[in-house]
């Protein structure tokens, strides 16, 4: 990333504002937000950990679920910590360089995740509609290359957030209004012209978008069709089980980030955008692991079987493998 010597003499750090400016909500927040990073971590890193060592947690839809957490658990940890020093903090500075690291950060791993949610789409068509060759379809190679494709979507298409954004000139004001290093606040603060940037985000974030809810609507069309076919009573309710979590998911998800940003830039309050942002930064990434695990047979036996190893929680007739 380049910065032009205009911006490099005249700004080295931004002032963020925070979710809020009122000094008598600031401890509660921090509480509250710190309780919602701590669940963050131990159900992301707890999830991982069952995913690796449980050997029936060992296929397709688990490897995607793993990595799910991972994205998550980064994705949070991007702007969380900054988010809770600074409610501590009394004058909440970031670097120039730092704020640029925090955006593409926070843009790779939002972009994994819209691409991971589309390839995890795709894993439960093929294990509802095409049973017999899943093993065969979804492999080991095929997980690995869906995988690394959805990273270097994230690493373009972060590379060209960033470069857009901070190639502009932040020369009448430092100060963001918002907790983090986003586009938008960016946006509002620049004394440049924005229109060419702006056209950039909206067109690769609208591709990013557009593919990966494209991939889920069809995939979940043919899942729908499979299922409406199936005789059995068991076979759908089994079927639908597995796609609940992944669509409560898709909804939060890509219903938060469609309405944050893919709108005119005449229609954003940072105001209200600050908290819509706090939901998908720091709620989502926490639920999205609690979701799985209360709605998943497979990782509810998982987890007794490991906290009856660790002597926290009784048998009760659960078998051990």
């Amino acid at each position: 990333m380049i910065m032009n010597k205009e911006n490099h003499s005249s700004l080295n750090e931004f002032i963020l504002l925070g979710l809020t400016d009122n000094p008598s909500i600031q401890l509660p927040l921090f509480a509250m937000f710190l309780l919602v990073y701590v669940i963050t971590v131990i159900g992301n890193v707890g999830m991982i950990l069952l995913i690796c060592t449980d050997s029936q947690l060992h296929n397709p839809m688990y490897f995607f679920l793993g990595n799910l957490s991972f994205v998550d658990l980064c994705y949070s940890t991007t702007t969380t910590p900054q988010m809770l020093a600074d409610f501590l903090a009394d004058r909440k500075r970031i670097s120039y360089n730092a704020c640029a690291l925090q955006l593409y950060l926070f843009a790779f791993f939002a972009d994994v995740e819209c691409a991971l949610l589309a390839v995890m789409a795709y894993d439960r068509y093929v294990a509802i509609c095409n049973p017999l060759l899943y093993t065969v379809i979804m492999s080991k190679k095929v997980c690995k290359r869906l995988m690394a494709v959805a990273y270097i979507i994230g690493t373009v298409d972060s590379i060209a957030y960033t470069c857009s954004t901070f190639q502009l000139s932040f020369c009448s004001s430092n100060i963001i209004n918002h907790y983090f290093c986003d586009m938008p606040p960016l946006f509002e603060l620049s004394c440049s012209d924005t229109y060419i940037s702006e056209i950039v985000v909206f067109v690769f974030d609208g591709y990013v978008e557009a593919g990966s809810l494209g991939i889920i609507l069809v995939s979940y069309i043919f899942i729908l069709t499979t299922i409406i076919r199936m005789r059995s009573a068991e076979g759908r309710q089994k079927a639908f089980s597995t796609c609940t979590s992944h669509l409560t998911i898709v909804g939060m998800f890509h219903g938060s980030a469609l309405f944050m940003y893919l709108q005119p830039s005449s229609s954003h309050s940072m105001e209200k955008d600050k908290w819509i942002s706090v939901f998908y930064a720091a709620v989502i990434p926490m639920l999205n692991p609690l979701i799985y695990s209360l709605r998943n047979k497979d990782v509810k036996h998982a987890l007794t079987k490991a906290l009856c190893k660790i002597g926290l929680f009784k048998k009760n007739g659960i078998a051990s493998n």
